[in-house]
């Protein structure tokens, strides 16, 4: 079968737990970081964690990929190297990449993915990495369907996409705003997520457009309605991002695009799910109740209002009514929600400012805060970013997985044979030794038999059917039943493990590939001497040094986005009538000032900055 037939649900997971959790909620997949090199310096994990991981994973047929994604210093490509064999051997499937580097090393026969972090936008790009050896890549978030169809039709590639949680305002890799201002680089996983905090917006000569506002936070991405554009699009993995959210994240959105993806799959044989088993949930699946900054599918269908977040980059919640009346320490709400002691509420006062509150009780409509509320009044629209009962149902075991299996049981010359087979037609067998005794209420010996063999509630098996291949009933011990059933069952997960494979490598690597530039700037973030050796074997013949590296003293752009503030505040010039000149912007962030430029050909938006701190930085 094309692997892109397989459509893959790829859930985030910050430790063993929550992986583990992610693939009880029905992930094909998880994505994790491993020790160092994850991009996420706060979300390390030991090797023998992720090998417990891998190897519940694979029990359902399941992937576990590494994070591998910062860029590198020379004095760090040993230990990553060793690394990459660890990992290989604690049994991950996958490592995603961003530095090229890695390439020249000596890894061990794992299949590679391209990181998002290194700016995949273009058929030529994409098809390149594909010819360097990665089996698939992730492709930019800013794509739209007719850029990803085309990326599709020139590759054979595996394609990943994200399709939930926050969105990078820059083109992921191309940010250098956290290493310019504070020395922390988000291409080594320590970005300080400057993008969130207020700015203000400045025409040149000093007028105010907008003031202490989130300019440069984005919406969260949701791609719920897109799922099947997505797929026939030829996208074949969809990514949830999060490796620092929550466990109640985790379970809630996973749970929901299982469901959705399984919705589109029914009735479409030329998709299958990439993994085994089928989830049942305790509770259900509402991705409004978990941390979001409102959503956005961005520019999946071109250019629309309105991508930001520009009040908070925080999690107002979900609308849930305004108030009605006010009282010393109550408050009464006008909808059709029911609250709960311990609900999380909030909204927006006067002055445009998020505030939240707690109910200390709620008696039907009429709620008693914990503490006294100030700036409330009378029609003030309310959310909840925190539902008491639905947190409380996740904070259990909200979730259990099963494979569907057959038992069939047959008559030997010794006594009898259970053989158990999965619905991905992987069987093992257990015998029983034991004098064949007629039953003497055959009805009730069958039904027994049956009720026996089918109880599997401890197992990650559930009896789909029981065949009962007998030439009378017999009579068989409850206590040996259970015995065959159980030696059955460890049979078959001992067959299950022997059974899995990983994904292989790319092996059609050709050293003959051409990189689509022939110079690299900067945005190349080459980090050492094996990524510009690699880049020079390819036919690049210019190459600049990470920003990093701090050799770039003068102005340079620090973001690319596709988020322009021109748009935002009606100064688009392909919007406006002919004629039209948009004044000159800048940004303000704290002390800092940013100059903006705007390449309205290719549609983005650059800020432009220096670097503030060159001497003692990582």
């Amino acid at each position: 079968m094309n692997h892109r037939h397989k459509l893959e649900l790829l859930a985030p997971a910050k430790n063993l737990e929550f992986g583990i959790e992610a693939i009880n909620h029905g992930a094909d997949a998880v994505y994790i970081g491993g020790p160092t090199f994850g991009a996420r310096a706060a979300a390390g994990n030991s090797i023998a964690d992720i090998e417990k991981l891998a190897s519940y994973a694979h029990r359902y047929d399941a992937k576990v990929l590494v994070a591998f994604n910062t860029i590198l210093r020379d004095d760090e490509l040993d230990g990553a190297q060793r690394l990459t064999h660890q990992l290989y051997d604690a049994g991950v499937d996958a490592l995603i990449v961003q530095d090229l580097g890695l390439l020249r090393l000596d890894l061990p026969p794992i299949a590679l993915h391209a990181s998002t972090q290194l700016d995949n936008r273009t058929p030529e790009k994409v098809r390149f990495l594909q010819d360097v050896g990665f089996s698939r890549v992730v492709l930019a978030r800013e794509l739209s369907l007719e850029q990803i169809r085309a990326i599709a039709q020139q590759t054979s590639v595996e394609l990943e996409f994200f399709i939930h949680g926050a969105l990078c305002v820059s083109y992921s890799g191309q940010c250098y705003i956290s290493h310019a201002v504070t020395g922390r680089s988000a291409n080594r996983g320590e970005c300080a997520q400057l993008c969130r905090v207020p700015c203000t917006l400045e025409t040149r000569e000093g007028a105010a457009l907008a003031k202490d506002q989130h300019l440069l936070s984005l919406k969260d991405m949701n791609q719920t309605a897109n799922l099947q554009a997505l797929a026939e699009a030829g996208v074949s993995s969809f990514k949830i991002e999060g490796r620092l959210k929550d466990l109640s994240y985790v379970k809630n959105v996973t749970a929901w695009y299982r469901q959705k993806l399984d919705a589109i799959m029914t009735g479409q044989p030329q998709w299958q799910r990439a993994s085994a088993g089928r989830s049942r949930y305790t509770f259900t699946p509402k991705p409004e109740k978990s941390f979001n900054r409102g959503s956005t599918d961005y520019f999946l269908q071109g250019r629309q209002m309105p991508i930001t977040s520009f009040l908070t980059p925080k999690f107002a919640g979900e609308s849930v009514g305004k108030v009605s009346r006010l009282g010393d320490k109550w408050l009464e709400v006008q909808g059709a929600e029911a609250f709960h002691n311990g609900d999380g509420l909030s909204y927006f006062n006067q002055k445009n400012e998020l505030v939240g509150l707690r109910v200390n009780r709620a008696e039907g409509s009429r709620l008693f805060p914990a503490e006294p509320v100030r700036g409330l009044a009378a029609g003030t629209l309310l959310y909840r970013n925190h539902d008491q009962e639905f947190e409380k149902l996740l904070e259990k075991k909200s979730a259990e997985r099963h494979l569907s299996v057959t038992l069939q049981l047959s008559e030997t010359d010794q006594g009898f044979a259970l053989q158990i087979t999965d619905e991905q037609g992987i069987s093992a067998q257990a015998a029983l030794a034991l004098a064949k005794e007629a039953a003497s209420n055959p009805e009730r010996a069958q039904t027994t038999l049956r009720e026996q063999l089918a109880k599997l509630g401890n197992t990650m098996f559930v009896a789909d059917n029981v065949e009962l291949r007998l030439s009378q009933p017999w009579f068989i011990p409850v206590s040996s039943l259970n015995a065959l059933r159980r030696e059955a069952v460890e049979q078959l997960e001992l067959a299950r493990m022997a059974a899995y494979q990983r994904p292989q490598p790319n092996q059609q690597r050709s050293p003959l590939a051409v990189f689509p530039q022939q110079k690299l700037s900067y945005l190349g973030n080459v980090y050492n001497q094996q990524a510009a050796a690699f880049y020079q074997q390819h036919g690049v013949s210019d190459i600049a040094p990470a920003y990093e590296m701090n050799q770039q003293p003068d102005e340079v752009s620090l973001m690319i986005t596709k988020h322009c503030l021109r748009y935002s505040f009606d100064q688009c010039p392909k919007e406006r009538e002919p004629g039209f000149k948009p004044d000159h912007l800048v940004l303000k962030m704290g002390k800092e000032a940013f100059r903006l430029k705007f390449d309205c050909k290719r549609c983005e938006m650059h800020v432009l900055g220096k670097l503030k701190q060159p001497k003692g930085q990582k």
